[in-house]
């Protein structure tokens, strides 16, 4: 049985990917602690399969303004990974390397920018590295590409480059703790059909 949709991924599956997002978050967060100088915990993520519309729904809606960073993915496996961060996590990146203690996501100089897009860039590097460490494959992830938007317009772009290969992808819901403080941040991962079906098999899960 060949995976042809992301429905057709089983719990074990998704018990192995979830496996794969531990690691992932166990190395953004020593990435993460080391860039900004501060404790960083982030706590055992969940990882479930959802449709675009649901993974916007549960971010807080189409129009809610966050800051996205979009990393393609390519080598190995490819697709994307898309972390999404609310305005408290921006702000307290921002202020550890600016001491600027509020911010307005849509109005960020371009120093502040770049210090979220290489948030992004550690982010997503971290969940390739783990993925690579447990398959074997050379994964490279292209410049990440910054974007303060509304939700909705943010998760268009994925939407439109994957709606050909189907409407789901694999949300990784994640609580950050950086210095006592919780904040909240998405990553979505969009391999291709072909590029999951691969992880499953390197990882070796019977398909």
């Amino acid at each position: 049985m060949s995976i042809h949709k992301y429905e057709d991924l089983t719990a074990m599956h998704l018990d192995v990917l979830k496996e794969v997002g531990n690691i992932g978050s166990g190395n953004a967060s020593t990435a993460l602690s080391s860039m900004i100088h501060r404790e960083v915990l982030i706590e055992v993520p969940s990882v479930r399969v959802v449709g675009f519309q649901e993974a916007i729904d549960v971010s807080g809606g189409a129009e809610r303004i966050v800051a996205g960073v979009l990393s393609r993915i390519s080598g190995g496996i490819e697709g994307m990974f898309l972390l999404l961060m609310e305005q408290d996590f921006a702000d307290l990146i921002i202020d550890s390397f600016f001491g600027q203690k509020e911010t307005d996501l849509l109005n960020l100089n371009e120093n502040e920018t770049s210090a979220l897009s290489e948030i992004g860039n550690i982010m997503g590097g971290a969940y390739a590295s783990a993925i690579s460490q447990l398959t074997k494959l050379e994964i490279k992830l292209d410049a990440p590409q910054y974007q303060a938007d509304m939700l909705g317009a943010l998760m268009s772009v994925p939407a439109i480059e994957f709606g050909e290969v189907g409407d789901k992808l694999l949300f990784i819901n994640k609580q950050i703790k950086i210095d006592n403080v919780s904040v909240k941040s998405n990553m979505m991962l969009i391999p291709t059909i072909a590029s999951l079906e691969t992880i499953i098999k390197k990882l070796g899960i019977a398909i």
